[in-house]
């Protein structure tokens, strides 16, 4: 874990494909991009929100500034495993992106019983102040998905990924219950994020005006919570 980057700053775009788009991408993008350190595997994440849900309310209000706190494993851990608590902002366009590594059963203690930090660190006094200000933020969804990760060859900190598989769940917020949930996305779609640190290269503009692409607002922490208010629809209906 000494290896990893600790903070970011950037601008993230988001674009959903469908297959023949993605498949034209990935081939206009390989001149450009190779493969990532990490090039494939499973992400899974667990959002903290208050009980009412006021920080995912809030985002989908798009609103100037918002934040959101979640615990990171790369595939599923057991109570050693490396985690990673994750603190998200996103101001006026540009995320803001700070996390520290951890073991699953201490991060779990320190975000759901407010245990003790570790260590000292700039990262750690922010989500103590993220817990402190929202008082009793809570587990309030699990998310996981396959992803394939590629960088810039010749800038390294232009990255694209490309999500699927991405499923959702609101009970057995663990980390450890295993990778199963709701569907997201359709059959076939790819959510494909764009991290750029600074303007978008003539390449990328061009490819993805050939394939008839354009930014869409899709938070996957959102549209779960979407969901749940559709299946509340339905239940009362």
């Amino acid at each position: 874990m000494a290896n990893y980057q600790g903070t970011f700053e950037r601008y993230e775009k988001k674009y959903l494909l469908n297959p023949v788009q993605y498949e034209l991408i990935k081939s206009r993008m390989r001149a450009w991009m190779e493969p990532d350190e990490y090039p494939e595997g499973t992400i899974c994440n667990i959002y903290y929100d208050t009980p009412d849900r006021r920080l995912i309310r809030r985002s989908l209000e798009k609103p100037v500034y918002k934040e959101k706190l979640r615990l990171r494993s790369y595939g599923v851990p057991d109570g050693d495993s490396p985690v990673f608590i994750e603190l998200k902002k996103k101001y006026q366009g540009i995320v803001y992106k700070r996390r520290v590594d951890s073991t699953l059963d201490f991060a779990a203690n320190y975000l759901e019983c407010r245990g003790e930090a570790d260590r000292e660190s700039q990262v750690l006094k922010e989500i103590d102040w993220f817990l402190a200000f929202y008082e009793n933020v809570v587990p309030s969804m699990y998310i996981a998905y396959h992803r394939l990760a590629w960088r810039g060859k010749e800038d390294t900190e232009l990255r694209m990924t490309f999500d699927d598989q991405i499923v959702w769940r609101e009970d057995q917020l663990d980390l450890t219950a295993g990778i199963w949930g709701n569907d997201l996305l359709n059959a076939g779609e790819h959510l494909m994020e764009v991290k750029i640190p600074g303007a978008m290269p003539l390449w990328m503009s061009n490819a993805f005006d050939e394939a008839g692409i354009c930014p869409v607002s899709l938070s996957k922490y959102g549209k779960g919570y979407q969901e749940t208010l559709k299946e509340g629809d339905r239940h009362y209906a």
